[in-house]
């Protein structure tokens, strides 16, 4: 019981500290006279993936790598299956042309890069972290100077010039939450583990992934209720790129990350590149460039599937 309040805890601090971390590098950007469109591309991207990015560096750092990653393949396979399923159930979207010659290819590249590091040798290594990183640099570059247009603005309500004491504030009770909410929900997700005697990695890509894709969940629903697609299936395309190239690459970079769990290379990482691959067909049949219900149906089940055989 005190193993899944500390979970619960940890991530409504790290759901604070994201959004606080968020309001103060918007501020502190506006106050440098930053161009939104670049603001919405990293500053933005980089602040909501840094719940992952906490998580992942702390559990690595502490001795439990299957966590780190767990978390991440977990939130890739979240964000797909779980959250762009409940937002094209809710209401159907439609997909920009830059799906398919920007975000589907990059996030493939992406995950196919990550799946290369790891799979033959079960490591992923400081240089391979930098590699990943250098992709992401080039990404972001080419997205700022030929498709501005392809960057959405997730939370244009939050580009308010903030005094400098408050985003000080912001930027330290967000740091501070982001580094509290991973040390418990790490705790948390060790002794749950321990108790049901499955390894670190189940909880990780079902519990813990979950719970840092629970904000993106949240913003979904919300932009679908007021009938705003807030959140497009670019920003969930962005963020799982930004999950393998930023959190793992930056990690690794810190620290090698070792895979312990073998479930990891033989079953988790396989429903990554499948769940991110089965996006392109679902955009284009029946209607093209179009999600539909029945393609939420379809992501949710795969979804629920892969938790029940993780799980069972």
């Amino acid at each position: 019981m005190l193993d899944i309040f500390l979970i619960v805890l940890g991530l409504v601090l790290l759901i604070a500290g994201g959004n606080w971390l968020l309001k103060a590098a918007v501020a502190l950007s506006l106050k440098l006279n930053i161009p939104k469109i670049v603001i919405g591309m990293t500053v933005v991207s980089f602040a909501t993936s840094a719940p992952e990015l906490i998580v992942s560096v702390n559990a690595a750092l502490e001795g439990f790598p299957d966590l780190a990653l767990g978390n991440v393949v977990g939130s890739n396979i979240a964000n797909l299956g779980l959250v762009l399923a409940i937002t094209i159930i809710l209401g159907s979207i439609e997909v920009r042309k830059s799906f398919y010659t920007t975000d589907w290819p990059v996030m493939m590249l992406a995950s196919l890069l990550f799946f290369i590091f790891i799979y033959f040798d079960g490591e992923l290594q400081r240089y391979e972290g930098f590699v990943m990183v250098v992709v992401l640099f080039i990404f972001l570059v080419y997205l700022l100077r030929f498709q501005k247009t392809a960057v959405v603005d997730e939370l244009p309500e939050d580009d308010v010039p903030l005094p400098i004491y408050k985003t000080v504030l912001f930027l330290g009770l967000g740091g501070l939450a982001l580094w509290g909410g991973s040390e418990l929900l790490i705790k948390g997700a060790v002794g749950l583990a321990t108790f049901y005697g499955v390894s670190e990695r189940v909880i990780a890509v079902t519990v813990v992934s979950i719970g840092t894709s629970i904000p993106e969940l949240a913003a979904s629903v919300i932009a679908v209720i007021k009938k705003e697609k807030a959140i497009s299936l670019g920003n969930l395309i962005g963020s799982n790129i930004f999950n393998l190239l930023a959190v793992l690459g930056i990690t690794s970079m810190i620290t090698p990350i070792k895979v312990l769990d073998q479930g990891l290379l033989t079953n988790d990482i396989f429903w990554m590149l499948g769940t991110s691959f089965l996006i392109l067909p679902l955009v284009f049949l029946p209607k093209g460039l179009r999600l539909g219900w029945r393609d939420g149906v379809i992501l949710l089940a795969v979804y629920v599937l892969f938790v029940y055989l993780t799980i069972s």
